[in-house]
């Protein structure tokens, strides 16, 4: 007998546990998903709505079911903050709160980077608890947390073998973006790093992903000024246009400012938004990539860029284009879309480093391809193949050895 609860029961359902569940962009996120699932919102800024990407047969956001990680905080009070500054608007936050408050209470407290059996332990028991009492088919990961300065003694952990030895002894170099993607794995969770920490891109990490057959993105969201360079760069490309020099200068606040003000921190942020001109040109291109932080902004950001180029017969020109948006509000749609993506992914039995979603990122890993254009080709021909790929004859639910 079929129960009413069977009947409504959205499928598959899937889970959605932010690591910084409390900060700007999971939160945005949240109110939009749940404004969105209550018909209160147009779907502006959802790739994952567009026809040539919707047909991939995406979970729907009604089905999403959001937790997380954090170390402090409110998901409510940061959504009463963010209004309160004009990233999203107060009736949305209203129409939801209930909503948002039951997600703030799914949110378990993080790490502060123990690498030890102890900590990825009880992350891994959140997760796994987390699927079961919410009867999910399946659970992803998404790193949105702070930027960690690069981790390069991640690297040097060779196998997964030699990580498990050193959590068992309580000194494994992960930083805790690479600990919550270890106990992401074990759990059988697919993760996305959307942020330029290192995450699960290290040998370890990747060979235990490849172990529980499960897919990965990243890394670093491409949601403003990057997003220019990977449309702009490859104009100049084709038209046979020199450039001599793109300087970038950025400015914000918010915690991801306050984050960015620290040089170690910032560096794996400039060096994610500097590789694309270059991958995209083919030659070096001079010309400094800066982050400065300016309490002042808020949650608003501007981007200055300055393009020295050369033309027939060397004439020397300029373009200078600037950028003023809000990064959780240009972020939180996009991850809902690696989100919804990545289940499929999943659902379809993917495995391995996801490069058509090279698309999103500044750091497409899996791929080589930084050009907007090329990035979106390859993701529509990839949904296509989603849309007629196979169907699992039931939910996905590892039982993977703790």
């Amino acid at each position: 007998m079929v129960s009413d609860d069977d009947v409504n029961r959205p499928s598959p359902r899937t889970g959605l546990w932010f690591v910084g569940a409390r900060g700007s962009v999971a939160t945005t996120a949240t109110v939009g998903a749940l404004h969105l699932a209550r018909g209160g919102s147009a779907t502006t800024g959802l790739v994952s709505e567009l026809p040539e990407v919707a047909r991939a047969s995406l979970v729907p956001l009604s089905s999403l079911v959001v937790g997380g990680h954090d170390v402090a905080g409110s998901m409510t009070d940061r959504a009463h903050e963010l209004a309160a500054s004009g990233v999203i608007p107060a009736a949305a936050v209203d129409a939801v709160v209930d909503g948002l408050a039951a997600a703030d209470a799914r949110v378990r407290p993080g790490t502060d980077g123990h690498g030890d059996r102890a900590t990825v332990d009880r992350l891994e028991q959140d997760l796994r608890e987390f699927r079961t009492a919410h009867d999910l088919d399946r659970v992803v990961v998404v790193d949105v947390s702070s930027t960690e300065p690069p981790a390069p003694e991640a690297d040097l952990v060779g196998s997964l073998a030699e990580l498990d030895q050193l959590l068992d002894a309580g000194t494994a170099p992960l930083p805790p973006s690479s600990l919550y993607a270890y106990a992401a794995f074990r759990a059988g969770c697919p993760f996305v790093e959307f942020t330029p920490s290192t995450g699960p891109r290290t040998p370890a990490l990747e060979e235990l992903a490849k172990t529980q057959h499960l897919p990965w993105a990243g890394r670093d969201g491409k949601t403003g000024e990057t997003l220019l360079k990977t449309t702009l760069a490859p104009m100049f490309a084709t038209r046979a246009l020199a450039v001599r020099s793109w300087s970038a200068f950025n400015i914000l606040g918010g915690g991801d400012g306050r984050t960015l003000a620290d040089p170690a921190a910032a560096a794996s942020k400039t060096a994610t938004k500097a590789m694309a001109v270059e991958a995209i040109l083919g030659y070096p291109v001079d010309g400094p990539v800066r982050i400065d932080h300016v309490a002042d902004m808020g949650d608003w950001k501007t981007a200055w860029d300055h393009v020295s180029f050369e033309g027939f017969l060397g004439t020397r020109m300029r373009m200078q284009v600037t950028w003023e948006g809000c990064d959780s509000a240009l972020a939180a749609p996009l991850v809902l879309d690696l989100a919804r993506l990545t289940a499929r992914a999943h659902e379809v039995g993917a495995s391995g480093p996801l490069a058509p979603l090279g698309f999103f990122f500044k750091e497409p890993l899996g791929g080589t391809v930084h050009a907007l254009a090329d990035q979106w080709q390859a993701l529509v021909r990839w949904c296509g193949i989603l849309a007629e790929g196979p169907e699992p004859a039931a939910p996905v639910r590892p039982d993977l050895a703790p």
